[in-house]
């Protein structure tokens, strides 16, 4: 087709105001890249330059409306492509060149497919002509990632590139949602092609379009979910990621309420229910509480929407909720009866899902199973209360509690992976709606950071912290460098006990103590903040945490905040691998024997 001369310049206007319209038009490859971002509604991403990522790079600058974060490392672009996805619904995009700088976002596309949360990661290839020579700074990326993304292209000619880029933002954002990735050489980036912005359906439109066609699920299901449900005298609700992912918020609430079902949220599952509701009782598993674990073993019926019975969550799967039916909402076919076999499975959306259900349901009063199920919450804390501890250094359970207070429970906390992971998604109030993000099917260390710096700049008017352990914050500590050119404000809570402390918890119960590999030291974190230009406080007494977090919060920009916690603290109660997860070591029975040898 012959392009006019007035149509390519129409195209150059279009490239300096950084606005898409409908003219046909001949673009190079890294202009229909950038078409396609804007059209698709992406306003911010996270890259490195590099050599076969540069024509993209050349043509950036000519689209405003494309805010570009250069990370000080690749792993950092994909977190927080991550953390702005998880916050925002909205896809997250990173830019990686060949080779190396492909590599890096691995561990970010892992994170983001094992939490189906929705990225695209476009990537800068090696010329066509040197496909397969092992060139410089080649990588066969498509294989790399084969296995940990929704999907992945190599785009081997100029006018595949358009309609590729539309489709990875639908499978990115559609079904399950997960990370999609993009390879593109740069010769197909400098080539030119005919681009029409009206020829390519958007991600938007596909799926307002599957929405208006979305089917309840069929009626014989909610029939027999609903007669389950009548039946049931002991009914747990578990709640996972799908509720966050399709803000079915309201939806469960409904749900629970007219039902009178107690709920549990699982890790990635919190704050999709608010802790402060009469019927939460906690997040399961491993190091849930005990009065939750317990429920679900005396439970007769479990109602699971969108969670896919991580083994964290079940322990051993042979003793979990061995007394109970199961009904099964999740909107991916092949997360049924994969771990345990339901009674009812429902392949749906958790809106959808819940709604038709809550519709079905008819009203009960479970007050007495709730008051049950209290009552050894009760008795849990009340041994609690009897456990002689240190109150002069700062705890986990005061640094939460004080940003909380500080923050009027307004915060959206990013926690980083181990001990203090734990205890964060424990101990903190859950009040504000999706305000919990965290790695958790990887349990990537170094997520938090840079993770918190795609939440904050998808939510500026929401307080961002990012709680993080001494050993995970220095896997990718270099974003402060990144934070500080953006002038993003986050507050950083690092829990320093000197030691890899998830790791040094398992060796103390399962390996007598052989602390192989778990102490370790690492920088003034004050003089860190510093060299960085930002702001340090460091907390050795517990009288000064409500203080110093005061401090952070008064305090313009990022603030790194340092608590010096208990070396030897842990997490409790915690699941043995192998057991149930009503056989638990807990704090009170730790000490006694403790106080016995």
């Amino acid at each position: 087709m012959a392009i006019a001369a007035k149509d390519i310049q129409q195209a150059g206007t279009a490239n300096q105001t950084g606005q898409q319209n409908d003219e046909i038009r001949e673009l190079t490859g890294t202009e229909i890249m950038c078409e396609v971002l804007v059209r698709e509604g992406v306003d911010v991403l996270y890259g490195y330059p590099g050599g076969a990522i540069m024509p993209f790079y050349d043509a950036l600058t000519s689209y405003p409306a494309l805010h570009h974060v250069l990370t000080r490392h690749e792993q950092g672009a994909s977190h927080a492509a991550d953390g702005y996805a998880r916050a925002t619904g909205k896809v997250g995009v990173c830019v990686a060149t060949s080779g190396p700088g492909a590599t890096n976002l691995v561990t970010g596309l892992a994170t983001a497919f094992m939490d189906s949360v929705p990225v695209v990661a476009l990537t800068g290839q090696v010329a066509r002509a040197f496909l397969g020579r092992d060139a410089f700074q080649e990588t066969d990326i498509l294989g790399v990632t084969q296995p940990i993304t929704k999907h992945n292209f190599l785009v081997r000619n100029i006018e595949e590139l358009a309609p590729i880029m539309h489709e990875a933002f639908r499978i990115a954002r559609s079904g399950r949602p997960g990370p999609v990735l993009v390879d593109v050489p740069k010769d197909v980036q400098n080539a030119k092609a005919v681009y029409r912005a009206d020829d390519h359906i958007t991600s938007e439109e596909y799926l307002d379009s599957l929405a208006a066609h979305t089917q309840a699920p069929a009626q014989h299901l909610l029939l027999e979910a609903a007669e389950l449900i009548a039946q049931a005298k002991r009914p747990i609700i578990l709640a996972g990621h799908g509720i966050i992912l399709s803000k079915a918020y309201a939806e469960l609430k409904a749900f629970a309420e007219k039902t009178s079902i107690p709920v549990i949220t699982t890790l990635l599952g919190l704050s999709a229910f608010a802790d402060t509701h009469p019927l939460h009782i906690g997040m399961p598993g491993m190091h849930g509480p005990a009065h939750t674990n317990r429920s679900i073993g005396e439970a007769d019926l479990l109602v699971a929407v969108g969670m896919r019975f991580d083994d964290r969550v079940t322990g051993d799967v042979k003793q979990f909720a061995t007394r109970a039916k199961l009904i099964h909402i999740d909107i991916d076919a092949s997360e049924i009866h994969k771990v345990k076999a339901a009674t009812v499975p429902i392949v749906s959306d958790a809106r959808v899902a819940l709604t038709a259900l809550t519709e079905t349901v008819q009203p009960a009063d479970r007050s007495a199973w709730l008051q049950e199920i209290r009552s050894w919450e009760a008795a849990n804390d009340e041994r609690g209360r009897q456990i002689k501890r240190n109150d002069d250094i700062p705890d986990p359970i005061s640094i939460l509690s004080a940003i909380h207070k500080e923050t009027d429970g307004e915060a959206i906390v990013v926690s980083d992976v181990g001990q203090h992971q734990m205890w964060t998604a424990r101990f903190y109030e859950w009040t504000r709606l999706n305000s919990h993000i965290t790695s958790g099917g990887l349990g990537t260390m170094g997520f938090a950071l840079p993770a918190a710096l795609g939440v904050k700049m998808g939510m500026p008017d929401a307080p961002v912290w990012a709680v993080a352990g001494d050993g995970g914050i220095q896997m990718n500590i270099q974003e402060l460098a990144t934070l500080q050119q953006e002038g993003v404000t986050i507050k950083v809570a690092i829990m320093n006990n000197g030691y890899l402390g998830m790791v040094r918890q398992w060796q103390q119960f399962f390996h007598s103590r052989n602390y192989s590999e778990t102490p370790m030291t690492g920088p003034d974190h004050v003089k860190l903040a510093d060299a960085y230009g930002l702001k340090g406080i460091r907390v050795k007494r517990r009288e000064d945490v409500e203080s110093a977090v005061r401090e952070a919060m008064e305090t313009p920009g990022t603030v790194i905040v340092e608590f010096i916690i208990e070396p030897e603290a842990n997490v409790y109660p915690m699941v043995a691998p192998g057991n149930g997860i009503t056989d638990m070591i807990e704090e009170t029975t730790v000490q006694e024997n403790a106080e016995n040898e």
